[in-house]
């Protein structure tokens, strides 16, 4: 990767709206060999995708919760655990940590009824959890978001 891709992966991470011609102007290309390079940083994964960042209050899920969770330290119980919580869209990121807590998950739902729900009737029967400890968001300091891209 040269500094030309960095400079496509720092602009589109900036404003992933911006057309080929913009593009390729902002990193100083002519546009087909900016298209091409920008598909083979597709091609390649380093761009996994693009979409729009949504207001969560907008879409009625203003209520964040971090929640640490420890799940049995078996191949077969952590499968079925990290399985199990695909079908969980109200978990919008998962991670799996070295140490405990063994998973922390962020969960963006209505209110804290909607989460109470959620937490006795999905979150607490997950396969294997032997325990959860939630941390309610007060105020979201940084966004999640661009990655910092060499230079």
């Amino acid at each position: 990767m040269d500094a030309i891709d960095q400079s496509i992966l720092r602009e589109l991470q900036a404003n992933g709206r911006l057309t080929n011609q913009e593009l390729a102007q902002r990193v100083g290309l002519s546009p087909s060999p900016c298209l091409r390079r920008v598909r083979q940083l597709e091609r390649d994964g380093t761009i996994r995708g693009y979409r729009a960042v949504l207001d969560p209050g907008a879409v009625g899920r203003g209520f964040e919760v971090l929640v640490s969770v420890e799940v049995r330290r078996d191949r077969k119980t952590v499968e079925a655990f990290e399985e199990a919580l695909q079908d969980l869209p109200d978990v919008v990121e998962a991670y799996r940590l070295f140490g405990s807590p063994g998973c922390l998950l962020r969960i963006a739902v209505a209110d804290i009824e909607t989460y109470e729900r959620l937490w006795i009737e999905r979150i607490t029967a997950l396969p294997g959890v032997t325990e959860v400890n939630s941390q309610i968001v007060m105020k979201r300091l940084k966004e999640p978001g661009e990655l910092p891209v060499s230079r």
